[in-house]
């Protein structure tokens, strides 16, 4: 596992100016976009290009970084115990609006298969929870994935 997570961030951000702390806060925003997929047991080809996008828009990566980033993600959710090891890290670094941000995306993987899953739900409300995420902007997130999916 660790040895995917340090491959990832030596083949694309070593010695660029992502090269910083970050790539750990990273692959945890990624963990938990990609933890919305896994926990869909009827997740579609629709969802992962939901997760990839997601990622890309999150870390400013391009689709092969995306990727790359993706499958550590995946690999460190899991084998994560549970959530506070991503949230405390984004919690620490994240302003509210960037917290908000996140959950949106997280929101537009639950709905791009245009089925949200109670586990999503589950998901969704728990992660707000554990970023202090005020129910108030947990809504408009929701709000604001809905449309985009009626929309797109």
């Amino acid at each position: 596992m660790l040895n995917s997570i340090r491959n990832f961030f030596d083949k694309y951000l070593a010695g660029t100016e992502a090269a910083r702390p970050t790539h750990t806060l990273e692959l945890a925003a990624a963990a938990l976009l990609v933890e919305v997929a896994r926990l869909d047991p009827r997740a579609t080809d629709d969802v992962h290009a939901a997760v990839l996008a997601a990622v890309r828009e999150q870390c400013h990566l391009s689709a092969e970084e995306a990727g790359a980033l993706a499958a550590a993600a995946e690999e460190e959710a899991r084998q994560a115990t549970d959530y506070y090891q991503f949230t405390s890290l984004i919690n620490r670094a994240f302003s509210p609006a960037e917290k908000e941000q996140l959950l949106e995306r997280m929101w537009r993987v639950a709905y791009a298969d245009a089925h949200l899953a109670a586990h999503e739900l589950h998901l969704l409300r728990k992660i707000a929870g554990l970023l202090h995420v005020p129910d108030s902007a947990y809504i408009a997130a929701k709000l604001r994935a809905k449309q985009a999916l009626d929309n797109g």
